[in-house]
């Protein structure tokens, strides 16, 4: 119920923060909220009966112990309160995944002055993580977010809250950053092959060094002693070389439109598959898409870009 109460909360227009921030976010006393648990509601009616018993039956006793048991309470809300005030998000990063598999976000939390933190706990999309700060500490703190679906994915409001030290009140601040994450396209179950340009796949350039002996030259400077033809440079009378030839892969390419038989997503799935499976095999590539050609080209850096065209392509 409390949950509840606060995640309504949350939505009013006096509530802090109103718009996206930017990092780093300061959490100061006057964006921390407090309200009572389940366990500290129970607790405010059990002393406020012992209350109202000490006084009709005038039993000092009782009443010294319900007054210093409120102080103890008052003095765990401002703990609470004391706890979050001062910490800084300074960093929120994560690496783009397929959808459907976990996006961790990871969150750098900075703790200022000399207090102890513990028992905090960072919350985002339903899930959460629980972590402690000792004073002037920075400690990463990873959240596994949900995919479903290609393109920009928003985690919202972050909530920073802790119940320490008695769990009598929870104390919470919204954090809002400005924070678009990047999920790939779901690819195709394997099982499809990359698509054939036609012969076996395979064209010969020449260069100095590489498999099979090609035709020899004349020897220039710089030319490894290992090239040198000798019997053939006696014969000739003047320094000869081994020029070699070496087999280089044909640059594959991946054509949206030579998918025309597949629906919109299902192309995006089946190029996704493609880009993988030719990253995987060490091939060059290019996507053709219908307002973009990536490429050709090879490596991490060419991945990301192809599969970061697909995830962005307008929704069919």
């Amino acid at each position: 119920m409390i949950e509840r109460f606060s995640d309504r909360l949350a939505n009013l227009p006096l509530v802090r923060p109103r718009a996206t921030e930017t990092l780093p976010i300061h959490i100061d006393r006057r964006r921390v909220y407090v309200l009572p648990t389940a366990f500290g509601l129970f607790l405010a009616g059990m002393l406020a009966t012992m209350l109202l018993g000490g006084l009709n039956y005038n039993n000092n006793p009782a009443l010294l112990l319900a007054f210093v048991m409120i102080a103890v309470a008052h003095n765990s809300l401002v703990h609470a309160h004391l706890t979050l005030s001062g910490l800084r998000l300074v960093a929120l990063h994560a690496e783009p995944v397929h959808a459907g598999r976990p996006l961790l976000l990871r969150a750098a939390f900075e703790a200022g002055g000399n207090r102890q933190r513990g028992g905090l706990e960072l919350r985002a999309m339903h899930q959460e993580a629980f972590f402690d700060l000792a004073p002037g500490e920075r400690r990463e703190v990873v959240l596994a977010l949900p995919t479903e679906q290609r393109g920009w994915l928003s985690p919202g409001r972050l909530r920073v809250a802790t119940v320490r030290p008695f769990g009598l009140a929870r104390a919470w601040s919204w954090l809002r950053p400005d924070l678009r994450l990047l999920v790939y396209p779901a690819p195709e179950p394997e099982g499809v092959a990359l698509p054939d340009l036609g012969g076996d796949g395979q064209s010969t350039r020449t260069r100095s060094h590489g498999e099979q002996p090609h035709h020899l030259r004349d020897y220039r400077a710089g030319d490894a002693l290992r090239q040198i033809a000798w019997k053939a440079s006696a014969r000739a009378d003047r320094m000869m070389v081994r020029e070699y030839e070496a087999s280089a892969q044909r640059e594959i390419e991946l054509d949206w439109y030579a998918l025309g038989t597949l629906a919109y997503e299902a192309r995006i799935r089946r190029l996704t598959r493609w880009v993988l499976d030719a990253e995987r095999q060490g091939s060059r590539y290019r996507l053709r898409l219908p307002a973009a050609l990536v490429g050709p080209g090879s490596g991490a850096e060419h991945r990301h870009a192809c599969l970061r065209a697909l995830a962005l392509l307008p929704r069919g």
